[in-house]
């Protein structure tokens, strides 16, 4: 009997069961469509945190201010101000060191026309654009003269330059900050959110010394609230915060032994955290999803021996007029593999559709890749076959007399 004549029998013994084979199906196309939706939107949460970290920059520091104690109790890393900005130009000359952004912030009143916003304030050296991977989408950023001289120059984020200016073009107009007058240089390209979930784009960047002394004020003339610091390499961070703690522990008079008074943040090593976790993540949803396509299977085993006990005198009569075994364990096989194919072709529909739906109702970016539909359509088949199997070995084991004479 060739392959032609068996898939015609095991389609023939699909159809006269319609219901059956419907109902088997519907466990198959539950758990096709868990797992693309599952994988999806694990994979749309890795690359939302992957697009978080490509805009902080790469081989980043953060060095915050030391924390303080009174009265007994502890205050956290920024509570007193122990940085400076010659700290920040003493650590950019270390040789394991690229770039350093010293940052002065606070929040303030933006105005233009009858327009006005209240966003952060963010001072700074021209450095720091490079540090932190920012684009200029109109314009330019300040310069080095700009913040020597402390003009009054801004460059505004998207979200801050559309609610001032809407689609005109901010570049070369005035704006007043806290009722200063300040001339816009360039607008930031568009960043989005950051790790922690704040919205890049909504700020205002000044030069560091405009912020300090006209704007945000500063109770300790020359410190600063924490400093963005760009190693050389990724080979070399280790090396570059050691480098980095013993400098500031050498400039600010630490005696051996003594507590630091900063704290350095390797930033490179909390995304790569934050990136395993969301691996972690989307592996454990699509193993929770996989679930369901494994009592699938179940199901599958357990209505082909029911047909098998059903059809055993059809099976007796079919090797009795020269069917042999590998024909009944084929036939037998396909039957399940059809079930699990129909199956999966529906599931990945629904689960396309599923995860279409998600993002439009709870606007979350949801990612379905070619390999992650052929994932599942592998292990839909991989379930027919291993499911499948035992039943379709006990047709074909059965003897041709004891199969004619089963009642």
């Amino acid at each position: 009997m060739n392959f032609a004549t068996i898939l015609g029998e095991a389609l023939r013994a699909l159809r006269m069961n319609r219901l059956r084979t419907g109902l088997t199906m519907l466990g198959m196309v539950i758990g096709v469509a868990a797992v693309v939706l599952m994988l999806s939107i694990g994979q749309g949460a890795q690359t939302k945190i992957n697009q978080s970290i490509e805009t902080m920059g790469s081989n980043l520091f953060i060095v915050l201010p030391g924390a303080t104690s009174s009265g007994g109790l502890t205050f956290g890393s920024g509570s007193v101000r122990t940085l400076t900005i010659n700290d920040s130009i003493a650590i950019a000359e270390l040789p394991s060191i690229r770039a350093t952004g010293p940052v002065i912030s606070g929040t303030a009143q933006l105005n233009y026309g009858a327009r006005n916003w209240s966003t952060m304030i963010t001072g700074t050296t021209p450095d720091y654009f490079t540090i932190g991977n920012w684009e200029i989408a109109e314009g330019t950023v300040f310069s080095e003269s700009d913040v020597r001289s402390a003009a009054r120059v801004a460059v505004l984020g998207a979200v801050t330059a559309d609610k001032l200016f809407g689609p005109v073009n901010p570049v070369g107009k005035t704006i007043r900050i806290t009722n200063r007058p300040f001339l816009v240089v360039g607008v930031l390209a568009v960043k989005g959110q950051s790790l922690s979930g704040r919205d890049q784009d909504d700020n205002v960047l000044i030069p560091i010394t405009t912020s300090e002394r006209q704007i945000t004020g500063n109770q300790f003339p020359g410190s600063i609230r924490y400093m963005m610091v760009q190693g050389e390499s990724a080979d070399i961070m280790d090396e570059a915060e050691i480098d980095i703690t013993q400098l500031l522990r050498q400039r600010h008079r630490l005696s051996e032994g003594a507590e630091n008074d900063f704290t350095v943040r390797n930033l490179t090593a909390i995304a790569d955290v934050a990136t395993g976790t969301a691996r972690i993540m989307s592996i454990v949803l699509g193993a929770i999803a996989s679930i369901s396509l494994l009592v699938g299977g179940i199901g599958i085993m357990n209505i082909m021996l029911v047909s098998v006990t059903e059809r055993t005198r059809e099976i007796g009569i079919r090797m009795a007029i020269g069917a042999n075994r590998r024909a009944i364990l084929l036939q037998f096989l396909l039957e399940a593999m059809m079930i699990c194919f129909m199956g999966g072709m529906m599931g990945v529909l629904l689960g396309v559709g599923g995860a279409w739906l998600v993002s439009k109702l709870v606007d979350m970016l949801i990612v379905i890749t070619l390999g992650m539909i052929l994932l599942a359509f592998a292990f839909a088949s991989g379930v027919g076959v291993f499911f499948g199997f035992y039943p379709a070995r006990k047709a074909a084991s059965l003897k041709p007399v004891d199969a004619l004479r089963y009642e």
